[in-house]
């Protein structure tokens, strides 16, 4: 096993099941110290009083490694900031983040409730909002300090986010604006050497097992490897992507890029936009489909 990690220190968020778990337990394994962040709830975001950092803490320090427990609900903007501050408090410092907390309520766009919509846009969005603020705040001060850290963010997007999902309007819309915010990031904090990428994760979680057959699907622990090398030091050169991981299989997503144009040199009469607006259609490609159309 490498150390590619050593002396690094990692929050990742969602940490206690699944695809978060499997990353945590991945950093460790590289050297880095991590903060488990795990509010403890449901598939649907519903509070289930259980604790499962816990396990993934005590399953780190079995192996020699070094964890802290945090129950935190990444969408509240104190208690990120309080998340971000107990890694610097605990660990002396911060060097990467992996915003991976969510929950899905899925439901065909007539049938959503607006609880609904706010719960998965707050957990998914907010969620990667709030404690990407508080530690680019934390790395921007250091920076400006003269303690430049090589920091990383790596978030979590989707392939509904990226492609669509019938069933989940909600869900593939907070999905897209992560992947939106991690392009805008990775310009913004930049210059205090920070790198903001975000992958798009395939794997059998609590979150697609009974949506659909995922007997084929990659395990979680496949994604983490790619996780682990984007949050070393030697990743200082990629930034603003968007990658997904889908077993063996990386693909780096090209998102949306300007297509054929035409500039008809005044204001647009509205008879003359749909042939105009047809053959353009035309000379590009036709759109990947979403997913379950």
């Amino acid at each position: 096993m490498s150390n590619i990690l050593e002396g690094r220190v990692a929050i990742v968020t969602g940490a206690g099941r699944g695809i978060g778990r499997a990353h945590a337990l991945e950093l460790a394994r590289h050297g880095a110290a991590v903060v488990v962040n795990d509010y403890g709830v449901s598939i649907a975001g519903e509070g289930t009083g259980e604790t499962p950092a816990e396990s993934v803490v005590a399953e780190i320090s079995a192996a020699g490694g070094r964890a802290v427990v945090n129950t935190a609900d990444v969408a509240d903007f104190a208690e990120a900031e309080a998340m971000v501050r107990q890694a610097i408090d605990t660990f002396g410092g911060l060097d990467i983040l992996v915003n991976n907390a969510g929950f899905v309520r899925d439901r065909m766009l007539v049938n959503t409730a607006e609880e609904e919509w706010d719960a998965v846009v707050r957990v998914h969005l907010k969620g990667h909002f709030a404690p990407l603020r508080h530690a680019g705040a934390y790395w921007r001060a250091e920076a400006k300090d003269g303690r430049q850290r090589a920091a990383r963010v790596i978030n979590t997007s989707s392939g509904a986010g990226l492609q669509g999902s019938v069933g989940q309007t909600t869900y593939s819309a907070a999905k897209a604006g992560i992947a939106a915010m991690t392009l805008v990031a990775a310009q913004e904090m930049g210059r205090y050497g920070v790198t903001v990428n975000a992958i798009a994760p395939v794997a059998r979680t609590r979150m697609t097992e009974g949506a659909f057959d995922t007997s084929a699907m990659a395990l979680p622990e496949d994604n983490s490897p790619i996780v682990a090398w984007l949050a070393s030091e030697d990743a200082g050169d990629v930034t603003g992507r968007v990658i997904e991981i889908d077993g063996s299989t990386m693909t780096v997503e090209l998102g949306w890029r300007h297509g054929p144009a035409h500039d008809l040199g005044r204001r647009w009469e509205a008879a003359e936009v749909g042939p105009a607006l047809r053959d353009l259609i035309a000379q590009g490609p036709d759109p990947e489909p979403v997913y379950g159309a």
